[in-house]
């Protein structure tokens, strides 16, 4: 499977891990950014997967943030994208050395509809 993976400042090192764990299990992943974790605009990231997602079909899209709400909604303003906003906690085993122990993320998963 295909997935394009972008958050915003609050959920750049989760995203590292979550590319982490979706190559270790074989899977394509293009990191749509951002490149470091200074203060960025979420919904320029949402689009970008967006797009992405649209534009390549039977690919997935993963965003993450510090709440994933309005990750949702700005991706679900790109025509063709159902994006579910998903909670979770950082399963220790993903936790590197700049995640805290109390870390979490929250993340939008969506494909392009039909």
């Amino acid at each position: 499977m295909k997935f394009y993976v972008g958050s915003d400042h609050a959920g750049f090192a989760v995203k590292g891990l979550v590319i982490e764990m979706l190559k270790s299990r074989g899977h394509d992943v293009i990191d749509m950014g951002p490149e470091n974790a200074e203060r960025v605009d979420y919904p320029d990231y949402a689009e970008k997967v967006s797009r992405a997602v649209v534009s390549d079909e039977g690919s997935f899209g993963i965003l993450i943030c510090g709440t994933g709400i309005g990750m949702s909604i700005a991706a679900n303003k790109i025509d063709g994208i159902r994006a579910a906003h998903c909670n979770a906690t950082i399963p220790r085993r993903w936790r590197g050395p700049t995640t805290t122990p109390t870390s979490s993320a929250s993340a939008s998963g969506f494909r392009a509809r039909a």
